[in-house]
């Protein structure tokens, strides 16, 4: 199919020692992050199915089980959560992780694997400094699977290959990562992505209504929870709120029910920090949101360990939440202060 969209500037993104490594390997193993999302899923099985066009094997992994609302991904089926023993691997592509640790469990289960095979590192994470032997890194890219898209060419695999899968398996990450193109991070070269994946069979309207306007009752009883506990000062500039363990009995709901809950809480019309709290018993993970010209978030989740976007991070603390509340809204209402 012609890439009427792209133009020559978007396919010199592609670096080529990137192409070659994927060309030269004939057993590949790509990996997402844990607790994944469609980004991380949609990369990591979008390259999975463009290589077995071009005739290798390829093994998509997640160290985490795939979350229910994300069976509509076809081939989603295919992620296992160790590699195969019988496969001779000679690369590895992660994609959509800051750091190598965001692998999760898989990591340490196959850590010879993964400290012999040369390993391809392709992210959109700004906190990424580079854990592969050969990094494309661009956190100009909305998603990973925008810079995907933007590599199907560079591969000679059509977008529209593996039956509209590999589209429509890209386009699920595009849509999830940029809030279906309404985040600050969306380029005009985002959007070009997507009308390829659409010209190519992607269904961008049925991908957007699963992700944003499908919700089990028991994720809206959750949802409702978290809302009541809303809180702010600083006029409103600093909002916040918490998940603790018992609101998944309370509402029914699980752990991958809180999927964009994060992103309802942002939608705060003062808010220019909003802090989510997710209790995890001795450790809290926190996830950040900022408004567009507003605060880093990578300087807030930086002082704790993690990393992500100027609009949207995360880190998780090795304390209970009691205290980990405090201390991360000093640090909040500090970076606040300094920028009056």
């Amino acid at each position: 199919m012609t890439l009427s969209s792209l133009t020559p500037a978007d396919l010199a993104a592609v670096p080529a020692d990137v192409v070659a490594r994927l060309h030269a390997a004939q057993d590949v193993l790509t990996v997402c992050h844990e607790n994944p999302e469609a980004d991380a899923l949609g990369s990591a099985l979008g390259l999975a199915l463009a290589l077995e066009t071009l005739g290798k094997r390829a093994t998509p992994l997640c160290s985490d089980v795939v979350p229910p609302m994300y069976d509509f991904m076809p081939h989603i089926d295919r992620f296992q959560r160790d590699p195969n023993a019988d496969h001779a691997y000679d690369l590895i592509v992660v994609g959509d992780c800051g750091d190598l640790a965001r692998v999760g469990s898989a990591l340490a289960r196959n850590s010879e694997l993964f400290g012999r095979v040369p390993i391809v590192n392709i992210d959109h994470h700004i906190s990424n400094r580079g854990f592969g032997a050969v990094n494309w890194v661009d956190a100009t890219a909305a998603a990973t699977c925008e810079m995907d898209t933007l590599l199907m060419p560079a591969l000679g695999v059509p977008l529209d290959a593996a039956d509209g899968a590999i589209a429509a398996n890209l386009m699920a990450g595009v849509v999830i990562d940029t809030a279906n193109f309404q985040h600050p991070n969306v380029t005009p070269r985002t959007l070009r992505v997507a009308a390829e994946l659409v010209a190519a069979g992607a269904p961008l309207s049925d991908t957007a209504r699963l992700l944003y306007r499908t919700k089990p009752n028991r994720q809206l009883k959750l949802f409702g929870l978290v809302l009541a506990r809303l809180e702010s000062e600083l006029d409103g500039r600093l909002v916040w709120s918490a998940l603790y363990e018992t609101d998944y009995a309370q509402s029914g709901a699980t752990v991958e029910d809180t999927e964009g809950l994060s992103d309802l809480l942002s939608q705060s019309a003062s808010a220019q920090f909003m802090v989510l709290f997710r209790d995890m018993g001795e450790r809290t993970k926190i996830s950040v949101r900022t408004r567009a010209g507003g605060p880093d978030a990578t300087v807030l989740t930086g002082i704790f360990g993690g990393g992500g976007h100027a609009r949207a991070s995360g880190a998780t603390l090795a304390l209970p939440i009691r205290d980990a509340i405090p201390a991360v809204l000093e640090a909040a209402r500090h970076q606040l202060a300094e920028r009056g």
